[in-house]
């Protein structure tokens, strides 16, 4: 854990550096948090609260290009741990129509390490997105973490999104990624183990009495009860 502090926070130092080469010391600093109760907290397909309801929330900053965030939800592996909080930090520079993200998010599992793996880890993000047409946005983003959860080695999750509002309080919006890790035998496909797979997700969001209510579909190519076709039901409220 000591390590991974180390070096999320030297990600964090040299964002906050670049940001301020950039002028954002000028900018008007942002805050903004929210809670939100979900069905069942997936990850990239996989439920992390065995397919269970899950408490959410988090807080953001901004100023400028600069962002940073803290967010946490409840979670159930059927062992000790009950919480992730999550860090993350970067920076959102324009290039041209690219909004590019770079950044660096730490994932963290109070009570969740033991003497032989480490629940906690890191990863690098290299994303951008475009807006082609008025309410269009599609993006494509690299998260790559140098020791992926609980020994799996060089992590690297590839992923294509897209997002359309159809008003100001109607969007949908889908994705497709595949992980992959250096550990040959890391997922559970059914009656073997794999070192990836692919998921996708399509739902739609709508804005009503200060709320936001996502219904969206999950699925992936793994046979594994966690990891099966679901639909999630997540609300929303902006603090």
């Amino acid at each position: 854990m000591k390590t991974m502090r180390k070096m999320f926070t030297a990600a964090v130092m040299t964002a906050a550096s670049v940001a301020g080469v950039t002028g954002v010391a000028n900018a008007e600093p942002v805050f903004s948090g929210n809670v939100a109760l979900t069905t069942d907290y997936q990850f990239r397909g996989i439920s992390q609260s065995l397919e269970n309801p899950a408490v959410q929330g988090g807080f953001d900053y901004g100023n400028g290009i600069f962002y940073a965030g803290v967010w946490g939800s409840s979670i159930d592996f059927g062992v000790e741990g009950t919480a992730e909080v999550d860090l993350d930090a970067g920076i959102k520079p324009t290039l041209g129509p690219v909004t590019l993200d770079l950044g660096v998010i730490g994932y963290l599992y109070p009570g969740l390490d033991d003497d032989a793996a480490e629940a906690d880890y890191l990863e690098l993000k290299v994303g951008g997105s475009i807006a082609p047409a008025e309410g269009l946005t599609l993006g494509a983003a690299a998260f790559y973490s140098p020791e992926f959860t609980f020994d799996g080695g060089d992590g690297l999750y590839l992923e294509a999104s897209g997002a359309y509002a159809l008003s100001d309080a109607l969007s949908v919006s889908g994705a497709v990624g595949n992980q992959s890790v250096d550990a040959a035998a890391y997922f559970i496909d059914g009656s073997t183990l794999t070192d990836s797979y692919t998921n996708w997700n399509l739902g739609g969001t709508v804005s009503a009495y200060g709320f936001g209510f996502d219904l969206r579909y999950v699925d992936t190519d793994l046979d594994n009860a966690l990891a099966e076709e679901r639909v999630i039901l997540t609300i929303k409220r902006a603090l």
